[in-house]
């Protein structure tokens, strides 16, 4: 959905219409979930990120202004959320143990990464999402919209107006790309 239908739903769904508020759930909720899932490395915690993304639009889509794409606007507001919850997450719980040297505080056991493999993974995603958006548009935009938005080559080629295998071409010399940046960073 584009265009004037677009902007017919966001404003209903600016006025609390419950049918827009799921038209846009309808639309763009497996976009969001895939950015989620990426975000935070798990499809539970991905599932009630999204949850919470939607529920937040009722309040968040009155912010809206249309200087963007609905769906960047959108995915930027799941982003949001999602770190959020990584910060939520990376508090680490501390459990006092009476020793006979006194008392000893340690980490609890847990099936989380330690608090420096949390660190490193973030920093990798960070290094990622920073490559990522310093490739050039025409590279960037078809990868997004297929590991972040979780379209397929042929949705992406009707979203950008081109053919499916313009879009492999792209995806192929982006993730190239990417790993060549990556791998200067590194050294």
């Amino acid at each position: 959905m584009e265009g004037p239908d677009l902007e017919s739903v966001i404003e209903r769904a600016r006025g609390h219409d419950a049918e827009a508020l799921g038209e846009i759930y309808r639309l763009y909720a497996r976009r969001v979930f895939g950015l989620c899932r990426y975000m935070l490395d798990s499809s539970q915690g991905a599932e009630d990120a999204c949850s919470d993304v939607f529920l937040k639009l009722q309040r968040s889509i009155e912010s809206y202004d249309g200087s963007i794409p609905f769906l960047s606007w959108l995915l930027r507001v799941a982003a949001n959320q999602c770190i959020d919850v990584l910060r939520r997450a990376q508090r680490v719980r501390k459990v006092i143990v009476d020793g006979e040297d006194g008392a000893v505080v340690t980490d609890t056991a847990s099936s989380e990464p330690s608090p420096l493999s949390a660190v490193i993974s973030t920093e990798q995603r960070v290094q990622v999402r920073d490559v990522i958006a310093r490739l050039p548009q025409n590279y960037r935009l078809p990868l997004v919209l297929r590991y972040y938005g979780e379209l397929s080559y042929d949705e992406i080629a009707q979203q950008l107006g081109v053919q499916r295998n313009h879009v492999a071409t792209l995806i192929f010399r982006a993730k190239q790309e990417l790993r060549r940046k990556l791998g200067q960073r590194s050294k």
